[in-house]
């Protein structure tokens, strides 16, 4: 990987933050986008912008072939079978929600069960939680240690009759750790039940391929993945697309409209109702491309190194806590320095231009497991370098000599 080059094509690391250079360590809440992104999207709005599907004209014939290609090359990109299985939303969370609330409808009643993890983000416990509130069914819980593993054998026993479908993270926002989703997804099948795999924290630092996971659903965010906002992905498989209903009504998702009874348009576009943000689809191609340009798996060798790098010096400091030890973990690390609370520390840390989140990053139930109130997460990126890292060094001792 050329570095340099890369760092060339995302002109936000040029920024000075309080007449300093820009460090940028916060990817896990948004990643940055390329030149190729940018100017897709101020190409599409000078150039091609009409509102796809329902037009006959020249412009809207264009945008609708482009949001056709975008659809295609989801499917290339996670390997789905077909182009119609993959579903455009407007991120991770409405992906979540609207399976939630489709699957949930048809197939969740009183009294039944629905399985997530301790490591959760709030996408997607909350919108389990309200299925369960509406259908006085009950939310089951897979635990984790303090290594940031989850407890298969105990994930196995909450599995009975009357478990409808388990929502798992591929990986943890904020623990970084690697859920063995396949292995996960076989358990499940074998008794029958549906999986929804999290894919927004895994598809920026590692291959996906749906059809070998055999997950059921998989969603993930464009933001993540040095994409536009606003934009997101919901891949489910043909058999379970088929038969559950809509979660949105509205222009484009129907076939035939009257007062007496409406009939849903046939796959994809029975879930994509109203004006879709069909230029973040379109501009999410370019950021696809541009991730497999450099290969995610050079990506993923780059960002491990990053990760080795600076879980050695944060322990070689030797007073820094890190959250989750887990052995396979994407490019994010999760600690506290000692007796300084994760706040203060976030505050001095921006005012030297490292730009990092601190808190509960939306996954309250994991600090509950550590009994902390927050910490500070540092989530690295393609771009990203170890004299960054050093950086962040740097400033971590200052905050020490201040606080200490």
């Amino acid at each position: 990987m050329d570095i340099n080059k890369i760092r060339a094509d995302f002109p936000i690391l040029k920024e000075e933050v309080y007449g300093k250079p820009l460090v940028y360590f916060d990817n896990g809440a948004t990643t940055q986008k390329p030149l190729q992104v940018i100017d897709c999207i101020n190409h599409f709005h000078r150039h091609k912008n009409s509102s796809i599907h329902r037009g006959v004209h020249f412009l809207s014939d264009q945008a609708t072939e482009e949001y056709e290609k975008a659809r295609e090359a989801v499917r290339s990109f996670i390997n789905a079978s077909y182009a119609h299985e993959v579903i455009f939303t407007s991120g991770t969370t409405g992906s979540i929600n609207g399976v939630a609330f489709s699957f949930g409808e048809k197939y969740v009643h009183e009294n039944d069960e629905i399985v997530i993890s301790e490591m959760e983000h709030h996408a997607n416990i909350v919108p389990w939680q309200m299925l369960c509130e509406r259908k006085n069914a009950r939310l089951k819980i897979i635990p984790f240690d303090d290594k940031g593993l989850l407890n298969i054998e105990q994930f196995e026993k909450l599995l009975n009759e009357k478990t409808r479908i388990i929502a798992i993270t591929h990986a943890s926002n904020t623990l970084a750790t690697i859920n063995p989703v396949k292995e996960i997804i076989k358990i499940a099948h074998r008794h029958n039940i549906p999986v929804l795999v999290d894919g927004a924290q895994s598809v920026p630092h590692l291959p996906v391929d749906v059809q070998d996971m055999d997950c059921d659903f998989f969603v993930f965010s464009g933001h993540k993945i040095y994409g536009p906002t606003g934009i997101g992905v919901l891949y489910g498989k043909e058999k379970w697309l088929n038969e559950i209903p809509p979660f949105q009504g509205g222009g484009d998702m129907v076939e035939k409209v009257t007062f007496e009874k409406t009939t849903y348009n046939q796959l994809p576009y029975r879930f994509e109702a109203g004006t879709t943000n069909y230029i973040g689809a379109i501009c999410l191609i370019k950021a696809l491309e541009y991730v497999q340009s450099i290969g995610l798996l050079e990506i993923q060798e780059h960002e491990h190194n990053l990760l080795s790098y600076a879980t050695k010096r944060l322990d070689d400091l030797g007073y820094i806590t890190i959250y989750g030890r887990a052995p396979q973990k994407t490019s994010l690390i999760s600690f506290n320095i000692n007796d300084i609370h994760h706040y203060d520390a976030g505050m001095v840390l921006d005012k030297m231009g490292i730009a990092m989140r601190t808190g509960t990053h939306c996954a309250q139930p994991v600090m509950q497991h550590y009994g902390i109130d927050g910490n500070i997460r540092a989530s690295f990126g393609l771009y990203n370098t170890t004299e960054e890292i050093d950086l962040l060094i740097e400033g971590i001792k200052k905050v020490k000599t201040m606080f200490g």
